[in-house]
């Protein structure tokens, strides 16, 4: 995966700001895996690459995640170190989309309808009467 990572249409970081690292995988791939390093992890340190107002939201959501400012993701689900590249660098887009999204807007709180209190009511009515009829009595 080569060239700069797009986060948002307006954050790029750039392909000099990615660390990559490859190691050993575990998992099926015969002789094959004991030779070829197909993990791969992507590092990437947020304090050189967010715009301050960014960073502090990130640093809040992904606080458990950083090592010293940097975030590392890896990817070992497939047997190709390129796939594995293509998937570590997609994480990565994704949490930190995750972490600099605008927070949601508050709820404002409604009160129940005329409406939905009269249905609510009725409802009460007819178990109510359900209920009643069910009552074992004598017959007279």
């Amino acid at each position: 995966m080569p060239g700069p990572l797009q986060i948002m249409p307006g954050l790029v970081v750039s392909e000099a700001e990615l660390s990559w690292r490859f190691s050993r995988s575990s998992g099926p791939g015969g002789q094959h895996v004991n030779t070829s390093d197909s993990r791969a992890e992507l590092s990437v340190d947020l304090t050189r690459v967010l715009p301050p107002h960014l960073l502090a939201r990130a640093l809040e959501r992904l606080g458990t995640r950083l090592t010293n400012g940097v975030l590392t993701v890896a990817a070992s689900e497939h047997r190709s170190q390129l796939q594995n590249r293509d998937a570590a660098a997609e994480r990565l887009a994704q949490l930190l989309r995750q972490a600099v999204a605008s927070p949601p807007a508050p709820r404002r709180p409604t009160r129940p309808t005329r409406g939905s209190k009269e249905r609510r009511l009725q409802v009460k009515r007819q178990r109510s009467e359900l209920k009643r009829g069910r009552r074992g009595r004598p017959d007279d």
